[in-house]
């Protein structure tokens, strides 16, 4: 690919142009400029090629097979399971069945016993014998393990929708929790927003305890079939786990005894409550476990699946499920449109692509028709800002986030697009409600401000991931960086961003990671927000930073940091190399100065010399976050959008806010 002056083809514009040519890898320190700019064209070539007609972008989001076994346990339930997507799902599921018959929640990673036990039950839906060797050693390691009584309560909650574990041994959450104020502790904004929409259905099926028939028996999975809940001792009521198992023993009484009029009317509420959220598209949140919930929760309630609301519903679902050549079927937890469009555009534009080219115009065009211009849950903590920002997918009006819209309008900034009243205006509106959305501490959560109770967690029903959405070092970094874009740089309100981030720097000089894995990514984050906000290079907290960042390096000069740091501090800044942690850790350096440091030249070099003939990168390993450790994300985008954006920023120089701060 050539580069062009007018925009018709090709992917760079003149900063690419100028750039020297020599050979691509092994390159000597004159030439690796030329190296890094010809491995972001093939880079650039590729990504534009995956642009959509309408504008955006969007690669494959890749979890663990829970996803793809509760979408054949959703199916079984409510009686639509059809042998085509079984096989498909089941394809999928025992492709990544790891040796030891265990299934894992991330690539390398270890056996995980719910997501084990999730997916031999799928597989058992497909037809797979339990004498079946793969099976064999699945019920082997889920014994040795604990069992089913070892698993989390959500998993639990599948197998007793099927008579495979006893409801009166789950926790129990009532439908009545509806009822409680906005102010009162353990309201439903008390959790954050993916776990409020997962909460609210579920207060329903807790209520109801359905039973459908089991197909079969699973008691080669219980470490003693006859006895599969042995009991164990509560806490001490001193402490609050004790304090909390006490309250659902309370709770678990109340449900025999709960007058039959006010627990209608509170389900009665939970139908409205989700019914009101149900996006255009079908789905709850985007996300596939509020939108299985939901289904199950409206359908035990009376809801036909011929319903608009039922069918639109189970239609999201399907959209949700990725079809390999192979004849697999994966199922994505969510999808990432404008994730992948923004961070896209962001690429091309560091990367020397022209900011009138063609491409990154539509794509503008399409992320201003995807402003949330709607109240949302969020109003809830915020009432009185106007709406004005951007979600995760392509239906989320109820959920738009600050991390979003802070990339968005960094995306929009680099993009020289023919209307632009129209993208300031769009801007505006979204600096506005991101402003609004700063926490009392000065930092910013994704979903909501001040969403920091700490009682959520101690429920017992709480056992997996995260429920609540505090501030987080990367959020706050790029909600600082694009105020700086805006020319707030100097505003209070940005400046406590910054003192926030200073404040939560770790001691060893990185930033933990919330959305991704992990302080590669936070640092990654942090330090380009923190010289857009006018700190030099030589900030001790920079400097500290950087520091780290050099300690971590792979000796072959990538960076990796493996999921396995988010409870296990020895893996902190360890890991195999990826093209999108070596991106991270090269934007974070070039953006402290480091350009011609030993580290970046290192990880410049490795970027060039793993790149892949098509232009894009092999990239495995799992480096995005949902809930840390508990749920883990490979972006299938993520290997070639961040490698873009380094390269061409180390090739063209680092990008300049568009009004001085």
């Amino acid at each position: 690919m050539t580069a062009t002056t007018d925009g018709s083809a090709g992917a760079v514009g003149p900063r690419a142009a100028s750039a020297s040519t020599t050979h691509d890898t092994g390159a000597t320190a004159p030439d690796l400029g030329g190296t890094a700019a010809r491995a972001a064209e093939r880079a650039a070539e590729h990504l534009l090629a995956l642009q959509d007609p309408e504008g955006w972008w969007k690669g494959d989001l890749e979890t663990n097979v829970t996803m793809d076994a509760e979408d054949l346990l959703l199916r079984q339930f409510l009686g639509i399971l059809d042998a085509d997507t079984t096989r498909a799902a089941a394809l999928h599921i025992r492709r990544e069945q790891r040796e030891d018959g265990a299934w894992a929640t991330f690539y390398g990673g270890p056996g995980e016993l719910s997501a084990t036990v999730e997916a031999y039950v799928a597989l058992r839906l497909a037809g797979d014998p339990p004498e079946a060797p793969h099976m064999a050693r699945a019920a082997a390691w889920v014994r040795a393990k604990g069992g089913i009584a070892a698993t989390r309560v959500f998993t639990r909650i599948w197998l007793a929708l099927f008579g495979w574990w006893r409801w009166e041994d789950l926790p129990e959450l009532p439908p009545e929790l509806l009822f409680l104020p906005k102010w009162f502790p353990l309201n439903i904004y008390d959790f954050g927003c993916w776990a409020r929409q997962t909460i609210v259905p579920l207060t329903v099926v807790s209520a109801k305890r359905p039973v459908r028939p089991a197909p079969f028996p699973l008691d080669e999975l219980h470490t003693d079939p006859e006895r599969p809940n042995p009991p164990r001792p509560l806490a001490p009521a001193t402490g609050w786990d004790g304090i909390f198992q006490r309250l659902d023993k309370a709770l678990h009484v109340y449900h025999r005894v709960a007058p039959r009029a006010l627990r209608r009317t509170a389900m009665n509420m939970a139908a409205r409550w989700i019914v009101e959220r149900q996006e255009n598209d079908g789905c709850w949140g985007g996300i596939q476990p509020p939108a299985v919930y939901s289904v199950i929760a409206l359908h035990l309630l009376g809801y036909d699946l011929r319903h608009p609301v039922m069918r639109a519903g189970l239609e999201s679902l399907d959209r949700f499920a990725v079809r390999r050549e192979d004849g697999s079927r994966m199922v994505e937890a969510c999808q990432s449109p404008v994730w992948d469009t923004c961070l896209a555009t962001i690429a091309l534009a560091d990367a020397g692509v022209r900011p009138d080219h063609p491409a990154l115009v539509k794509a503008v065009d399409w992320m201003l028709d995807e402003e949330v211009t709607r109240t949302g849950d969020w109003a809830v903590r915020r009432p009185g800002l106007p709406p004005g920002g951007w979600a995760f997918e392509f239906h989320n009006d109820n959920y738009p986030d600050t991390d979003d819209t802070a990339e968005v309008l960094l995306a929009l900034r680099r993009v020289a697009h023919p209307d632009p009243e129209r993208v300031e205006a769009a801007v505006a509106r979204g600096a506005r409600w991101t402003l609004g959305m700063q926490s009392r501490g000065g930092a910013w959560g994704a979903f909501d401000a001040d969403n920091t109770s700490a009682f959520p967690n101690k429920l017992p029903f709480c056992d997996f991931g995260e429920v609540i959405d505090p501030p987080s070092a990367d959020v706050t970094a790029h909600v600082v960086e694009m105020l700086a874009w805006e020319g707030l740089a100097q505003d209070p309100r940005t400046r406590r961003g910054v003192e926030w981030l200073l404040a939560n720097q770790e001691t060893n000089g990185a930033w933990f990671g919330r959305w991704g894995v992990n302080h590669v990514y936070g640092t990654g984050s942090v330090l380009p927000a923190l010289t857009a906000a006018g700190l030099p290079g030589s900030h001790p907290a920079i400097r500290r930073a950087v520091d780290w960042l050099g300690s971590v390096q792979n000796e072959d000069g990538g960076w990796g940091e493996d999921l396995r740091s988010y409870h296990d501090k020895a893996w902190i800044g360890r890991g195999a190399s990826t093209a999108s942690q070596t991106a991270w850790a090269l934007i974070a350096l070039l953006t402290a100065g480091e350009r011609e440091s030993e580290p970046v030249r290192r990880g410049v070099a490795w970027l060039a010399a793993t790149q892949r003939e098509d232009g894009t990168w092999d990239e495995p390993y799992f480096t995005g976050t949902g809930f840390p450790w508990d749920f883990s994300i490979n972006y299938h985008l993520y290997r070639l959008v961040f490698p873009l954006t380094a390269l061409g920023r180390y090739a063209y120089g680092e990008p300049s806010p568009g009004k001085e701060g």
